[in-house]
């Protein structure tokens, strides 16, 4: 095998310290950075592998695996993973930290600054382990590769912060491995540093890492990162000038809606809540917020669409919930249907229809599916050990036993699956289980079951699932866990329960058991959308002529990708199968995970207590959705984001536009002479489109809402370059152009308005009304189109967001807090015994007081700028309210009181 690679590579460390590790015999041979190794391709591709049959391997992290494997050395689960999140997530933080220390020449402060939430996740991880490596006793391919990453923007380990004692561990160690050792003298030599720094300063911020930077108003520099043709500023200027004419007609769906031949039908599907409890806002953005972004996108595109979904209410859970509550199942779902449906009306989720699984058709469907598995003799019979609980005098389903998971030990594991390992378990396995109804001691008996034989099955699901990620977009942990299942190799999965609330089973000697939930649940897709219309064939049995959308958390996947595929499969009625299966990770809350019991964490029916405009809870929670890793939500963040992003970013820059079209022009858009900035403006703004179009045709929802935060961006810094406020007073050039920068600026905010809509429909509703938006514009294209011609009559403007207060939202976060505060991490607000030179008493918060500091000095900063070029006014007020915001909130993380001096002005004589 040869192994080419190029001094200063970025690559280079992991793949030469994957071959020492892995004690692989390749032949190194050294390229140029610009080098062919392959002559037929038109960019070099360094590190290249070239085996010996000779195929090629690009991929640093296939050679790296490529390398284990020839050694022997298989890959887990969390191996693959680590890979992956370092793929998507570590290398692109990275390479902008080392852009912003190399290239800008910024402070290593600085530079671990920008990382700091990333080096944490690996930190805490490690934290959980028992021995000092990623995965395992030895150093994996995945210690070789993340370390590998790391290395150019850590080097010393002693420059970690203090408390990130385990990472700093684990690099001391990696650093010390012979094979890390040699791979650092080959690769980062003096030659090799400058051709490392050369590569850098080639790449534009943007292109190492994919998320907008979040400050108020980037330097120009910032917005002009991407350069324009000729070409595109022409076709931006031409394509603006057709105006709303260019606009194809608004699609109007037949109700009830159905699949219409000749246009794309997109069928959207969000994971069904159980009944049995309040979704938390995890919950919300995990399923049917994320679904719901996407389904008003849809339809934002003038795509055919159906969105449907309802309260799962069969199963062990819903016994469970009746027990505690002492009242009937039926009861049971009654009660919390309704809670569910008052929640997600206050979210603004627009299904097209909402149900529940307790319905004739759930029963008729998924009995029908069941005869035509049993007639295709893809279920088997088999004897069952299952717990008993002889005190309760009852077989125990999945969920009434609780007990030591057998693979992670963890103590609180259920009788179907691990919630701090996520694997599936059966309940026989569990160790010392528990009966959850009396907190016996359960022992086996056998029972009679039904399965699903999936290794029958397991071929015609493989041909399913190539052909559906080869045409369709599936999250890359939906895959991963997917391949997880099929490369151990499937087995029979049992269909059904001793149990009494749940589908019938319609089969002799098993007319006492139910459907097991997991294999009727899926099937209320069906349902819900027969109880939506008589005709829902025509979406279910239609895979030629529907696109099928399923989003879920993580935790779903393996029912949605195998089990009931391979239930459709198996019933081969030419059932419609998933095209785009959508898996969010987890949102935690603040420094835990959400609990109803312990009062941690906000719940859908508490979220619209707070005073907070549904919107705003949307906003953030789309901000941070957990798309490649576990978020967190975070009440200060919550702060900072309404008063920066929505507040002084996206509504100042709104209400700026309509402002100066009622002030300076009547109420009605002025006439535009566009010059060479203002073509240039329109294609940057037609670009950011676009990706906003092609991201969410992704789901990549979370970076499609910063194209909007870029766009507002865009248009306030062309306001103020511009200053319409002061060249409405000059002479008549001056006054023409204020009017084109007005009339400019009022048009981007309608675009605005519509790119909104799918995340904050309320605000959308509220900015069209302001500016008398027709709603035949309310259609979204790839390009940026006058809807607002000269002479349109605006209506009344006024601002869209109010400023969160600090003293609001600690409260808000005491009132969440439940049983979380203790000793060692006391709340920002928390009293306790005063600390030497702590005189106030208050609790204290280094690390965030280091953040806060850091966001002190650039908005400090900032406001300078804005003095210096005489900006307007009520800018320069509200960046300095933000500062001042910044320092309460810094002096409570210092443990001091939380009194600013106010502004510095001019005595009054």
């Amino acid at each position: 095998m040869r192994l080419y690679l190029s001094e200063g590579s970025p690559q280079g460390l992991k793949v030469l310290a994957a071959a020492g590790a892995s004690g692989a015999r390749v032949r190194l041979e050294r390229v140029p950075p610009d080098g062919h190794v392959v002559p037929f391709l038109t960019h070099p591709r360094v590190p290249a592998l070239h085996l010996d049959s000779g195929t090629f391997l690009f991929s640093p992290n296939a050679i790296c695996q490529y390398f284990f494997l020839l050694a022997g050395k298989e890959h887990t689960d969390l191996t693959s993973q680590w890979l992956e999140w370092e793929a998507t997530e570590l290398q692109p933080a990275v390479s902008t930290a080392l852009y912003g220390h190399v290239v800008q020449g910024k402070k290593g402060g600085e530079v671990l600054g920008a990382i700091r939430k990333t080096l944490a996740y690996i930190d805490q991880s490690l934290t959980s382990k028992t021995t000092p490596y990623l995965t395992g006793e030895a150093e994996s391919v995945a210690d070789i590769v993340l370390w590998a990453t790391l290395f150019p923007v850590l080097q010393d380990e002693f420059c970690l912060p203090d408390e990130l004692q385990a990472l700093r561990s684990w690099f001391r160690i990696m650093n010390l491995l012979e094979p890390c050792r040699n791979a650092v003298e080959s690769v980062l030599t003096p030659k090799g540093a400058e051709q490392f720094k050369a590569y850098l300063q080639k790449q534009p911020v943007s292109c190492l890492h994919s998320e907008k930077p979040a400050t108020n108003e980037p330097e120009e520099e910032e917005l002009a990162q991407r350069s324009l043709s000729e070409e595109e500023i022409a076709a931006a200027a031409d394509a603006w000038a057709k105006g709303a004419a260019a606009l194809p007609e608004r699609w109007q769906p037949q109700s009830p809606i159905l699949p219409v031949e000749g246009r794309r039908n997109v069928l959207i599907t969000s994971a069904l809540p159980y009944v049995n409890n309040v979704p938390h806002l995890g919950n919300i953005i995990g399923c049917v917020l994320s679904a719901d972004v996407f389904a008003r996108y849809c339809r934002l595109r003038n795509w055919n669409t159906l969105y449907v979904c309802g309260t799962d209410e069969y199963g062990t859970a819903t016994e469970t919930k009746a027990l505690e509550e002492g009242l009937t199942p039926q009861q049971i779902c009654d009660k919390y249907n309704t809670v569910h449906t008052q929640i997600y009306q206050w979210f603004n989720i627009s299904f097209d229809y909402f149900g529940r699984t307790t319905t004739p058709h759930q029963t008729t469907i998924a009995q029908e599916i069941f005869h035509r598995l049993l007639e295709r003799d893809v279920l088997l019979t088999d004897t069952v050990e299952q717990l008993r609980c002889e005190r309760c005098e009852r077989f125990l389903a999945d969920r009434f036993v609780e007990g030591i998971c057998p693979f992670c030990n963890y103590e609180e594991a259920r009788g179907d699956q691990c919630d701090k390992c996520g694997k599936l378990i059966n309940a026989v396995e569990l160790k010392k289980p528990q009966c959850k109804v009396c907190k016996g001691s359960p022992v086996v008996k056998t029972s009679q079951h039904l399965f699903l034989d999936l290794p029958q099955l397991e071929g015609r699901l493989e041909q399913w699932l190539e052909q559906s990620w080869a045409t369709g977009d599936w999250t890359a942990n939906a895959r991963f866990i997917t391949r997880s299942w099929l490369r151990d190799g499937l087995k029979p999965r049992c269909i059904t329960r001793d149990l009494k609330w749940g589908t019938p089973v319609p089969l002799e000697g098993f007319r006492d058991k139910v459907f097991y939930v997991w294999f009727d649940a899926p099937i209320g897709y069906l349902s819900i959308t027969a109880n939506y219309t008589a005709q829902w064939e025509r979406w279910w049995k239609n895979p030629q002529q529907v696109e099928l959308y399923n989003f879920m958390a993580k935790d779903n996947v393996p029912f949605h990708s195998v089990v009931f595929p391979c239930t459709l499969l198996g019933a081969e009625d030419n059932y419609t199968l998933v095209n785009h299966l959508i898996a969010t990770e987890y949102l935690n809350y603040e420094d835990g995970k959400f609990s109803k019991s312990r009062g941690i964490g906000v719940f859908g029916d508490m979220a619209q207590d707070t005073g907070i405009p549904a919107d705003i809870w949307r906003f953030y929670l789309l901000f941070l959705r957990p798309e490649g890793q576990d978020s967190a939500f975070s009440w200060h963040d919550l702060l900072l984001k309404n008063n920066s992003e929505l507040l002084n970013n996206l509504g100042n820059f709104v209400n700026r536009a309509g402002m100066f079209v009622c002030k300076f022009f009547d109420g009605r858009v002025p006439p535009m002479e566009l010059g060479t900035d203002d073509k240039r403006l329109l294609a940057h703004v037609t670009l950011e489109l676009r990706q906003f179009n092609q991201l969410l045709e992704k789901v990549r929802i979370r970076d499609a809402l910063r194209c909007i935060l870029s766009v507002s961006r865009y248009g306030n810094q062309y306001i103020q370059v511009n200053e319409p406020w002061k060249r409405i007073k000059g002479p008549a050039a001056d006054r023409t152009r204020a009017g084109t920068v007005t009339g400019v600026a009022v048009n981007i905010a309608c675009l605005i308005s519509i790119m909104l809509q799918p995340f904050m429909p309320d605000v959308s509703a509220t900015i069209q009304r302001q500016l008398c938006v027709p709603q035949a514009c309310n259609i979204l294209t790839d390009t940026f189109l006058c809807l607002l011609p000269p002479g349109h009559q605006i209506g009344t403007v006024s601002p869209l967001f109010q400023k969160l207060e600090l003293d609001e939202i600690e409260a808000l976060r005491q009132r969440f807090g439940g049983g979380q505060t203790h000793a060692a991490h006391p709340s920002p607000g928390a009293r306790m015994s005063p600390m030497p030179g702590a005189g106030s008493g208050l609790a204290r918060d280094p690390q965030r007081a280091k953040e806060l500091a850091e966001a002190v000095t650039q908005q400090g900063n900032h406001v300078r700028q804005l003095k210096t070029s005489k900006a307007e006014k009520g800018q320069i007020d509200a960046a300095v309210a933000t500062l001042l915001e910044l320092k309460k909130q810094l002096a409570l993380a210092e443990g001091k009181a939380a009194e600013v001096p106010a502004p510095k002005g001019k005595k009054k004589k």
